[in-house]
């Protein structure tokens, strides 16, 4: 099982790349019930919502990323 400090490990180390590109999703974090439940599953990280020009700059940086 993966523990809360890995989880939120991940999540800022994703949130430092997208930055790196210029790229802010700000819900961008732990999913907090997928820990409450009682089987142990994987934490989820959670991206959240975001807009029209953020989800244009996500699609151009991985795009950019897988040339």
């Amino acid at each position: 099982m993966h523990s809360p400090t890995e989880a939120d490990t991940c999540a800022e180390e994703l949130r430092a790349a997208l930055a790196a590109h210029g790229i802010t999703l700000p819900s961008l974090g732990v999913d907090l019930p997928a820990f409450a439940s009682r089987c142990p599953v994987r934490p989820l990280i959670a991206l959240g919502n975001c807009n029209l020009l953020t989800a244009q700059a996500l699609t151009a940086a991985l795009r950019k990323g897988a040339a």
